[in-house]
């Protein structure tokens, strides 16, 4: 009698470990849900690493890396997770305007310095900090910039200057802040070999953050034995 009930108990457990194993199966067939996306602005792969940690054991995310199109497949709920933050990424990145000064500063002819420069707020500053006494300006350029894209341009009397600027836009409660990483790079010899290139040596790189409208000194290249440097000034502001 006690082996017939042992068997039964077998059997109940059996069937309910086969009709859990069916209905997860079922489920992960009929409650799985598809969505395919053609991103406006953001790169499949990028969002791809992003969405990765909203998808089950179960789930799929294609990236077309070629068209810029994602293939979601995953449980509602998981897919309406991922759809949000695709929403919420894929939009039209910050379109930035910067205005960038090349300034050459000398510890003479303190007579020499440019009339706009002499009350310019920031020159004050520096005059507090540097030991140059003149400020002239050698070129100033406008820079139109995307959010998280590198831009490039040249500065210079003989466009003998590079300036490389990345910017990232954060947002806040406000106005939000620009993060800047420049690079400011003087043009040197023709370099020989199969693939012949200039050898850019680096006058300043800097990282920093500025709040739109804010001007700042990027950084101050000295001149070896001169009594001079270049300084970098730089402003910014959103256009969209």
């Amino acid at each position: 009698m006690k082996k017939l009930q042992t068997a039964g108990l077998i059997m109940v457990f059996l069937a309910g470990s086969f009709f859990t194993a069916f209905a997860q199966e079922a489920r992960s067939k009929t409650a799985t849900r598809t969505e395919t996306i053609k991103l406006k602005y953001s790169k499949a792969q990028d969002l791809y690493t992003i969405l990765m940690p909203y998808k089950s054991r179960e789930g799929i995310i294609q990236p077309l890396h070629d068209l810029e199109v994602i293939t979601l497949a995953d449980y509602p709920e998981n897919i309406e997770k991922m759809l949000a933050v695709i929403k919420e990424l894929d939009v039209k990145p910050v379109d930035l305007l910067f205005t960038v000064q090349l300034i050459l500063g000398s510890e003479t002819d303190e007579s020499k310095t440019d009339e706009p420069l002499a009350n310019d707020p920031v020159i004050k500053e520096l005059r507090n900090l540097l030991k140059y006494r003149s400020y002239v300006l050698l070129d100033t350029s406008l820079i139109r910039a995307m959010d998280l894209e590198l831009s490039e341009v040249t500065l210079g009397k003989n466009a003998e200057l590079l300036l490389r600027i990345r910017p990232r836009f954060i947002k806040e409660e406000k106005k939000g802040v620009i993060q800047i990483g420049t690079e400011l790079r003087r043009k040197g010899e023709l370099l020989q070999g199969q693939n012949p290139q200039r050898d850019w040596a680096t006058l300043i790189g800097s990282n920093f953050t500025i709040k739109p409208g804010e001007k700042t000194v990027v950084g101050v290249s000295k001149m070896d034995g001169q009594g001079k440097g270049l300084i970098l000034i730089i402003s910014g502001i959103i256009v969209n």
